[in-house]
């Protein structure tokens, strides 16, 4: 392996770092990651660093290639081999080691792969750092070194957290498990089977071509084969995994997609009598249905921009009980450390079923409803979609809309809102809209959807 200079620089995003494989991230690539990265904590005091990857067909290889450069620093690394995201989190806080890097491309299909780092306890790099590493790595200062690789088998200790955290009723809830094929199908069955329920699980069986679906549980296209067997097996619930395991898409009895921002309010209508802080997160991209709730309930709603990096951190920053984001990431910190699983999600949904006879549905009774689109992707070159945001922008604000621009923009009325922004992991621009009525949300959608299209176009002429 050799040090690669001209890394693509698109690679580097707002949140981690991602690329197709291998022609934007191959061997070398990782390598010269792992150079960077090592080089840049060694500076920083650090001796240690965890590293995991996910399933993926390509992550091994990756994996191999970042540990020969992170040691070649002189950094000592603790292999975990393949984990989801959540066990690679979880081995950090049980080790008091928070540098790290997790190879794993999420959601993503599966000729992607990537990496998500940190460097302290403060979580995953995001925004500027991580264009401070790109940097540091193009400059090619390296530290050397002979860092050794230790091996640490996170699974019990992790089994053993879900044990601690969870006390399900005298209700068995019926319910199918659907792992997607993704890197939770090592260890589901194992958590799963700890908690009396009647489970079902399809797609079990570790494969990183993701055969049957593509492995994002948070829309709802993916999900068509776990309806149906909700349907057959007449279950409960059905529940959905993300291809490293840090999300969870859910489906009700009736085959109904319920999305993350609303199933949210069940577990915060549980929670907002038995915590103090009565204040959750929410990115820009949730229903209005989930603020008005947490008002009703007495408790206060901080919206934040979206992306796992910083929603999380926020959660913590802000110490709030609950927060999470509309892509399906979810933060308990109520009885849980904080970070992000998919599997303890689920199960604290089950947990909440399983001391009530009511159904999920039924659990939801009495929000706000509204009517909404699915986040809408506009194709948009890396290069100027940022410039498109700032021309929106610029029109929103000269027709004196109220507006919240912490992250693109979300344009507020008394009857909906309007959210354009650019995506951080592809090269998008993204929008949602939603409004009291179906006529409402179609005229929204219509007016900047056409705005969207006729600057995206202007800026990729010129």
């Amino acid at each position: 392996m050799n040090y690669k200079k001209e890394i693509k620089k698109n690679i580097f995003r707002g949140y981690d770092v991602r690329g197709i494989y291998p022609d934007e991230l191959d061997e070398d690539t990782a390598y010269s990651f792992g150079l960077g990265f090592g080089s840049y904590i060694k500076k920083n005091g650090m001796t240690k660093c965890i590293v995991g990857h996910d399933n993926r067909i390509s992550s091994e290889i990756l994996y191999n290639a970042l540990i020969k450069g992170i040691t070649s620093t002189g950094i000592d690394v603790i292999s975990l081999g393949l984990c989801t995201t959540p066990m690679y989190y979880y081995a950090c806080i049980k080790m008091q080691i928070y540098s790290g890097v997790m190879t794993t491309a999420s959601h993503n299909p599966k000729e992607y792969n990537g990496f998500k780092f940190s460097y302290d306890e403060s979580g995953n790099c995001k925004g500027q750092e991580i264009q401070d590493l790109m940097n540091f790595i193009i400059e090619g200062e390296f530290s050397s070194g002979n860092g050794s690789v230790t091996e640490y088998n996170v699974e019990q200790d992790y089994i053993d957290l879900f044990k601690k955290n969870l006390t399900f009723g005298n209700r068995k809830i019926k319910a199918v498990i659907d792992p997607g094929n993704g890197t939770t199908a090592i260890i589901a069955k194992k958590i799963y089977e700890l908690f009396p329920m009647d489970l079902i699980f399809i797609n079990d069986i570790s494969d990183g071509n993701f055969p049957n679906h593509h492995p994002d549980p948070c829309v709802e296209a993916n999900l068509e084969q776990l309806k149906r067997v909700v349907l057959k097996e007449h279950a409960d619930i059905g529940i959905s995994f993300d291809g490293d395991g840090d999300r969870m898409g859910l489906v009700s009895n009736t085959a109904k997609f319920i999305p993350t921002d609303i199933y949210m309010i069940v577990y915060i209508r549980d929670m907002i009598n038995k915590v103090q802080k009565k204040e959750f997160l929410c990115d820009v991209k949730c229903s209005k249905s989930l603020s008005d709730e947490i008002e009703k309930l007495g408790g206060k709603c901080l919206m934040y921009r979206t992306g796992n990096s910083y929603t999380k951190s926020k959660t913590k920053e802000e110490n709030l009980p609950l927060g999470g984001e509309l892509s399906g990431h979810v933060y308990f910190r109520d009885r849980w450390p904080g970070f992000d699983s998919g599997l303890y999600a689920g199960l604290r949904i089950l947990e909440i079923l399983s001391h009530t006879d009511k159904n999920i549905e039924q659990l939801l009774e009495g929000i706000n409803n509204y009517y909404s689109t699915e986040e809408i992707k506009i194709p948009s070159n890396d290069e100027i979609k940022f410039e498109v945001i700032e021309k929106i922008k610029t029109y929103i604000k000269n027709n004196n809309n109220q507006y919240i621009d912490i992250d693109g923009i979300r344009i507020m009325f008394d009857d909906g809102w309007a959210l354009i922004r650019a995506s951080n992991t592809g090269p998008n621009i993204t929008a949602r809209f939603e409004a009291k009525t179906k006529e409402r949300l179609n005229e929204l959608k219509k007016e900047y959807m056409n705005l969207i299209n006729g600057i995206n176009i202007d800026i990729d002429i010129i």
